[in-house]
C-alpha cells in the first residue's frame, strides 16, 4: 500500500541525530581540551566533518540532516550546559563505562545541579544551525535534551531551595530559556527541532520507581510534571517550527528502562501536546506495539526499528514485517521509521557499529521506507 508522503516533517525515513565522529574529529577534541590548539582548530575540524557527514546522509537518501551533534561532547552539551546559566553538571564517578547489576553498563554518571537562577545566555545552537543548512540541500534538524532531564537527575535535593524554594519557578525559568532558544533558531531559519526526552521511558521501570520513591518523587506525579514542560515548551515554539519527541530509552549495553510504554502510553499519546514522537523499538525490552492503540488520529508515531549499536544489518523483509504488525494497532499513513537511537549520543562513546554499518543502516531505513509508503520523504 502507498501513501502520500508527508509535506513537512517528520518525513518517513527518519533520523535521530548524533553520528559516529570520525577519528580525525576525535583527535582534534582531544588536542583541544589539553591545550594543544586552540578555538578555532576545532572549529575547523568539526566544519570539515560535518560537511562530510551531510554528503553522508544526502547519499543515503534522507529527506532529513542533521550535523551528526559533532559539535556536542555528549547530546546535552549543547543546551543543558551550553545555554543556561545557573546548572553545573557534578561527576559522581571519575572513569567512563562501569558495571552496573540492575542496568547492564553506563557511563559516568553527570548530576546536574541547579546553583543559580536558570537563564538563557547564548544561541550557540542557533550558530550551528547556520552552519549546517548553508552546506545541505536537504531540511536540517536540531536536537535538544527534553526539559525533564535536569529536574529527574537532580531531583530536589540538587536544585537549590534557596533560589526556588517553590519549584513551580524553577519550571517557569526552565521553559522561558527553551523559549527564547526556539526563538533564536526560528529566526537562524530552523523549522525542525527533536526533543530527546531520557526521563519518561523510565517512570514505567519499577527499579527508578522505586529510586524515585526513596528520593520523594511518585512516578505518575512526574509523568504528568514532565509532559506539562513539554507542551508548555511547545506552546511557546514560533509559528511553522515543527517539534517531535525522542522518546529515548538509551542505547545497549547502557540501557536504563527495562519496561514497554505500557505504563505511560495513555497519557504520553494523548496529554503530549506534539504531533510526532520518535519510539525506540529496536528488542524485546521496548514491549510490543499494543500500546499504540492509544495513539490519536493525526498523531504520527516514528518505530525506532533500526538497532544502533547492533553490527547486523537488518533485513528489509524483517523490518516490513515489523510496520506491518504495528500497523494492525494504529493506522500504516501514521508510522514512519528511524534508527532506534543515534550511533554515538557521546563523542567517546564505544560501540559496535562502523561507519560502514552506519551508512548501510541509513540507506535500509530509507528502502524500506520507499518500499512501504513510495517515497521517504
Amino acid at each position: 500500500m502507498n501513501v502520500p508522503p508527508p509535506a513537512d516533517p517528520p518525513f518517513r525515513a527518519e533520523h535521530i541525530g548524533s553520528l559516529i565522529r570520525p577519528p580525525a574529529l576525535i583527535a582534534a577534541r582531544a588536542d583541544h581540551d589539553a591545550g594543544r590548539i586552540d578555538a578555532a582548530a576545532l572549529a575547523a575540524a568539526e566544519d570539515m566533518a560535518i560537511r562530510d557527514v551531510v554528503v553522508l546522509q544526502e547519499a543515503a537518501g534522507l529527506a532529513v540532516v542533521t550535523d551528526g551533534e559533532f559539535r556536542r561532547a555528549t547530546y546535552s552539551d549543547a543546551f543543558t550546559t551550553a545555554a543556561l546559566s545557573g546548572v553545573e553538571i557534578q561527576f559522581t564517578e571519575d572513569d567512563g563505562w562501569k558495571p552496573s547489576a540492575g542496568h547492564g553498563a553506563r557511563t559516568a554518571m553527570r548530576i546536574p545541579k541547579v546553583v543559580d537562577r536558570i537563564e538563557w545566555r547564548g544561541a550557540r545552537n542557533a550558530d550551528d544551525f547556520r552552519f549546517l543548512a548553508s552546506v545541505t540541500t536537504r531540511t536540517p534538524k536540531i536536537t535538544l535534551p527534553g526539559p525533564g532531564y535536569i529536574h529527574y537527575r537532580a531531583g530536589r535535593a540538587n536544585i537549590s531551595a534557596d533560589i526556588y524554594p517553590d519549584l513551580d519557578n524553577f519550571w517557569s525559568d526552565l521553559i522561558a530559556a527553551y523559549h527564547r532558544e526556539l526563538g533564536a533558531l526560528a529566526d537562524a531559519g530552523c523549522r525542525y527541532v527533536q526533543i530527546d526526552e531520557t526521563s519518561l521511558i523510565k517512570l514505567g521501570d519499577p527499579r527508578a520507581r522505586a529510586l524515585l520513591a526513596a528520593r520523594g518523587d511518585h512516578w505518575r506525579d512526574l509523568l504528568g510534571t514532565y509532559i506539562e514542560a513539554i507542551n508548555a515548551v511547545v506552546a511557546g515554539a514560533p509559528d511553522g517550527m515543527r517539534i517531535g519527541v525522542h522518546i529515548c530509552r538509551s542505547q545497549d549495553p547502557n540501557w536504563q528502562a527495562d519496561t514497554g510504554y505500557d505504563p505511560i502510553a495513555e497519557r504520553l499519546f494523548n496529554d503530549m501536546a506534539v504531533d510526532f514522537l520518535f519510539l525506540e523499538y529496536d528488542n524485546e525490552r521496548a514491549g510490543t506495539f499494543d500500546p499504540l492503540r492509544f495513539v490519536p488520529d493525526g498523531k504520527t508515531i516514528v518505530l525506532g526499528l533500526v538497532a544502533t549499536h547492533d553490527p547486523k544489518l537488518e533485513a528489509a523483509e524483517a523490518l516490513k514485517r515489523r510496520i506491518e504488525e504495528a500497523s494492525r494497532f494504529i493506522a500504516l499513513d501514521q508510522l514512519a521509521l528511524s534508527p532506534q537511537c543515534g550511533f554515538a549520543t557521546s563523542a567517546d562513546q564505544p560501540g559496535a557499529v562502523t561507519p560502514d554499518m552506519q551508512k548501510a543502516k541509513l540507506e535500509r531505513v530509507v528502502e524500506v521506507a520507499r518500499e512501504v509508503w513510495g517515497d521517504s520523504a
